[in-house]
């Protein structure tokens, strides 16, 4: 008999809430509506204009302008522009940098291999070897079965360069980075293979593959044959 009432009960509050809701469908239409304004369309509309920016930085032929230009992204900025620039290159790319992200801003895949990298957007201080070796004390478990890289938009020491080298750790410095910000924005058009062995450009120094001749909206240049793996590029 208890479980009898308990059923009517519960059966008589959900048609009360139910009469209720039909009634005032409208008020939760405009709950939901406005949830979506406030939470949903600013996330779109930042997203929107981040993408707008990072194309301008692309669309630039001053060298100067484009580091200048990546300088004056916010840190957040450049870690998710480095995504969207690996995303580009080819590679599957997760941003993953927070406050506790480890050192690791980016993680990228490209043929089963894992690419952590850790982003530094500095305009005047240099990356030290302290930088290096605190990147590759969160990676350190993870190389096993991924590269590190750490890209910085101004320099290395030389001892960060000393370290990085000692511990399989690739560096970008932002003139390494204007080159793959350039192999984006050109546009890059790899010549077919029977064009590349008749202008080849000697042998990469990085990976020993050949060199071969390419072309991008900036002129030609000879840029290695097994890229994306390498990104040596040598101007002509």
């Amino acid at each position: 008999m208890p479980e009898n009432v308990g059923q009517i009960l519960f059966s008589s509050i959900f048609d009360s809430f139910w009469l209720i809701f039909k009634g005032t469908w409208w008020f939760w239409l405009i709950l939901f509506v406005l949830w979506l304004i406030v939470t949903i369309f600013p996330e779109l509309k930042d997203k929107i204009l981040r993408e707008k920016k990072f194309a301008g930085i692309e669309s630039m032929n001053d060298d100067r302008k484009i580091l200048y230009n990546l300088r004056q992204l916010k840190p957040s900025e450049f870690e998710d522009y480095i995504a969207s620039l690996y995303s580009k290159l080819g590679y599957d790319t997760e941003r993953v940098g927070q406050s506790h992200d480890g050192g690791i801003d980016v993680v990228t895949e490209k043929d089963g291999v894992k690419h952590y990298i850790q982003c530094k957007k500095f305009i005047t201080r240099k990356v030290r070897a302290t930088d290096i070796r605190d990147f590759y004390g969160a990676i350190s478990s993870k190389l096993a079965s991924g590269n590190g890289i750490f890209i910085t938009t101004n320099y290395f020491t030389t001892d960060a360069k000393k370290f990085a080298e000692d511990n399989m750790i690739e560096i970008i410095d932002g003139y390494a980075l204007l080159k793959l910000v350039k192999l984006v924005g050109g546009e890059v058009k790899i010549k077919d293979a029977n064009q590349e062995t008749s202008k080849e450009g000697g042998i990469c120094p990085k990976c020993g593959a050949k060199l071969v001749l390419r072309n991008s909206k900036y002129g030609d240049f000879y840029g290695c044959s097994s890229y994306p793996k390498c990104k040596f590029i040598k101007n002509i």
